[in-house]
Order: structure tokens, then C-alpha cells, then sequence
């Protein structure tokens, strides 16, 4: 009976063991396998990830200091900090310190003396009339003058041939004469003529002797009187000269003050300009859009010196970009309007770096610039800006916020990303076939 007992199986054992039941195990085991090896050959997106701060691509939205532009001291403020302004709204009134720009009416003072300037080149220009005036009426006087000069001479030249016509006459006479008292003189030592008739003779041969000397000394004068003609009118010639010269240099010297007065004029009217502008000055206001921070003066009465910074403004629009560094093994991998992916501080995200298409809260962007020179850091500069075919960034970041940068590559198996991490490899460096003859067409 015993024997039996112990032949008979007990039910409640194979309840708890169940020891006629099949294990699955190893179905699950294999498909698990199956699945670890399926999984391997799913598509990996390699990445290069980086931080990066939020900045603008263009320099005018950057926060920008607004800087005194004339020694001053502040008279009243426009605006309070934190406020936001205008382009054109006045942000800060100051009053002049310097001893130079001290008298209210500076600038019509100078004015005046403007006009004054402009005067004295009036009065010169026509003092330059006059002296041209009485050059041209010393040119006709002159010209008179060496006329009458010139007809004195012909007169005298006329004079001087009859005179040498009756100086030519009286010798002939004179020979006739002498030839007279010879022949007289013969006869008398002959006896022929009486003595009266002999000094008869001699009487008329000194009166042609006289005539002659007479002919010859108004031939003298005649001629004298043809030089003296001819010193006259050179004197005329020095003396018309020097008045001439001496109204040209009145003329020169009236052209040189106006030439001068001029100079002082433009002086004037650039000192004018000046004035006006610098009291244009007086009045700091607002160069963009924006909001003001960070006051550097404050209350009335304070002194500020020139370029000495006020306070900064926050420009309202702005065209927001990531400022992320790369390290130098990574350059080959990136180009300009290559695709990355942001998560923003403050706005929760949960990545699969492998998958950037199922992450949750990434936002997206491309890079379009690319520093060609390594910054103190060690590292190369990179600019991404908004890609507005995906998502556009939140409007709640800042200027200055963090950001995580996720730069995609090229898309490879999971294995490959296994067997590159392990083996120490770089990410391939990967261009499109697209850009490649894009590059080649340029």
C-alpha cells in the first residue's frame, strides 16, 4: 500500500511546478536577439554637439552703449531706466560747461562776423574795380601821351630834314662866296678893283660864314631836341609803367585779402555749422528702437565727460543667432547653411541625438557663418540663424541665454556609430553630391 502511495502523483505539485508545462524562454531570448540585431542596421544621424549663447547677426540690434558726445553737465531726464523708447525719443538733456560755448548767442554772434567778412570781400572787390579803372585810363593816357610824343618827333624829324636842306643851300652859297673874294682878292693885288670893293666882298663872306653857323646850331638844336623827344618818351614809358605797376599791385593785394577773407569766411561758416550741430548735441537721443539698462549717471547736475558711456539700450527688433564654437577637428564637418538643432535654456526638450526627427522641443537652424580665423579660445567661431521651415525660436529668449547645439552629419547605421565610438574614429566627413557641383558650377 505504501508503494502505491508514493506511485500516485500529487496534485498540488504539478500546480506549483509546473513541470509539464513548456518553457518559452528561449523564443523570447532569440527574439530579443533578432530584434538587438535589427536595430543595429536602423538609420544614426552622427552629430557634433556644442554650446552656444544667443546673440544677432547684425551689429546695430546688439546692446549698444549710448555715449556722451560733448563734455556736459545733465539738466533733466527724459526717460527712467527699464523705460522703452523710440528712435528719435530724447533720452537725456545736457547743458554746456566749456568757457567756449558759454555765450547764448554764439552762434549769431559769429554770424555777424560772418557778414562783416562778407563785406570787407565787397569793399575789396570794388577797390579791384577802381584799381582796373585807372589801369585802363593810364593805358589811354600813355597811349596819348607817346602819340603826341611820336607826332612831336615826326614834326621835328620834318624840321631837321629842312634844316639840313638850308644848312646844304648856305654852304653853297658860302662856296660861292669864298670863291667870290678869291677871285676879288686877286684883282685888287692886280689892281683891277679898289679896296672898297674888295671888302665888299669880305663883308658878304662873312655874312654866309654867319648864316652858316646859324644853319648849324639850329641843326644842333633841331637834333638835340630829337633826343630829349626820345628821353620823354621813355620817361613817359617808366613813369606810366610804374603807375600801371603800382595800381596792378593795389589790385594783386586787394585779390590776395579777398582770397584771405575768404579763407576766414569759410572758417566762419564752418565754426556756424559747428555751433549749430553742438547745440544739436545738447539733446542725446534714442539712435533705435529699444529698451534702456544699465544707467551709468543719474540725478541732475552730474558731469559727464566726452565720450564717456550714459547708459545702453536694448534694440527691440532683433534677427536672433547662436554663437557656438567648434573645435578645430570638427571644421571639416561643418559648411555654411548646414542643418542644427537648438534646445534653448529654460525650454524643456527630450533629444535622441540619433533621431533629431522624433526629439521633443528641439528647434531648428543653419549655419551661415563660418570664421576663418581661431578665436583666445582655441576654438572656430559659428553663427546659426532661425530656420524658418521648421519651427521658429520662441520670442522669450535673450540676448546672452544658453543654448545646447546639436550639428548634424551624415546619416550611417547604428553599428557603424558603435564601431566608430569604439574604435576612437571621427565622424565621416561628409558632403552632398548637391553641393559638391554646386562648387564645381561656381
Amino acid at each position: 500500500m505504501e508503494s502505491n502511495q508514493y506511485k500516485i502523483p500529487v496534485k498540488s505539485f504539478s500546480k506549483i511546478y509546473r513541470s509539464a508545462k513548456k518553457s518559452n524562454v528561449r523564443y523570447w531570448f532569440w527574439g530579443l536577439v533578432i530584434f538587438l540585431l535589427l536595430t543595429l542596421f536602423l538609420p544614426w544621424t552622427q552629430n557634433i554637439k556644442s554650446k552656444g549663447v544667443i546673440t544677432t547677426l547684425d551689429q546695430a540690434q546688439r546692446l549698444q552703449k549710448i555715449n556722451s558726445p560733448i563734455p556736459g553737465r545733465i539738466v533733466k531726464w527724459w526717460i527712467r531706466e527699464g523705460s522703452f523708447v523710440k528712435k528719435g525719443d530724447t533720452l537725456l538733456q545736457l547743458t554746456e560747461i566749456k568757457e567756449d560755448y558759454l555765450d547764448p548767442n554764439l552762434v549769431n554772434q559769429t554770424k555777424k562776423q560772418v557778414e562783416a567778412k562778407q563785406n570787407s570781400i565787397r569793399y575789396y572787390e570794388s577797390k579791384i574795380g577802381t584799381a582796373t579803372t585807372q589801369i585802363v585810363a593810364l593805358q589811354e593816357a600813355k597811349q596819348l601821351k607817346i602819340l603826341q610824343l611820336n607826332n612831336k618827333l615826326k614834326q621835328l624829324g620834318n624840321k631837321l630834314t629842312g634844316e639840313k636842306a638850308e644848312l646844304i643851300a648856305i654852304e653853297n652859297e658860302l662856296k660861292l662866296a669864298k670863291d667870290q673874294y678869291e677871285r676879288q682878292q686877286k684883282m685888287f693885288d692886280d689892281g683891277l678893283v679898289s679896296q672898297t670893293q674888295l671888302q665888299q666882298r669880305n663883308i658878304s663872306l662873312q655874312n654866309v660864314l654867319a648864316k652858316k653857323i646859324v644853319a648849324e646850331n639850329k641843326l644842333t638844336q633841331t637834333e638835340q631836341e630829337i633826343i630829349n623827344n626820345g628821353i620823354e618818351q621813355n620817361a613817359v614809358e617808366q613813369e606810366y609803367t610804374e603807375k600801371i605797376g603800382k595800381a596792378r599791385g593795389e589790385q594783386f593785394q586787394s585779390m590776395g585779402q579777398i582770397a584771405n577773407t575768404s579763407g576766414e569766411v569759410a572758417k566762419l561758416e564752418n565754426q556756424v555749422s559747428n555751433y549749430i550741430i553742438r547745440n544739436g548735441m545738447y539733446f542725446l537721443l534714442a539712435p533705435q528702437d529699444g529698451q534702456i539698462v544699465q544707467s551709468n549717471k543719474g540725478g541732475i547736475g552730474e558731469l559727464v565727460k566726452e565720450g564717456e558711456p550714459i547708459t545702453m539700450i536694448v534694440p527691440t527688433r532683433k534677427d536672433y543667432v547662436v554663437e557656438m564654437y567648434i573645435r578645430p577637428v570638427d571644421l571639416p564637418l561643418v559648411n555654411v547653411n548646414q542643418k542644427v538643432r537648438f534646445m534653448f535654456d529654460g525650454f524643456p526638450a527630450i533629444v535622441f541625438s540619433g533621431w533629431p526627427d522624433n526629439s521633443y522641443g528641439t528647434f531648428a537652424g543653419k549655419i551661415v557663418m563660418i570664421e576663418n580665423t581661431i578665436s583666445s579660445n582655441g576654438m572656430f567661431r559659428v553663427l546659426v540663424a532661425e530656420d524658418s521651415t521648421f519651427k521658429k525660436w520662441p520670442k522669450q529668449i535673450k540676448i546672452g541665454s544658453g543654448a545646447q547645439a546639436i550639428t548634424l552629419l551624415k546619416d550611417v547605421p547604428i553599428w557603424y556609430e558603435f564601431w566608430r565610438n569604439i574604435n576612437g574614429f571621427p565622424p565621416d566627413y561628409y558632403i552632398e553630391n548637391e553641393k559638391i557641383e554646386k562648387r564645381k558650377s561656381k
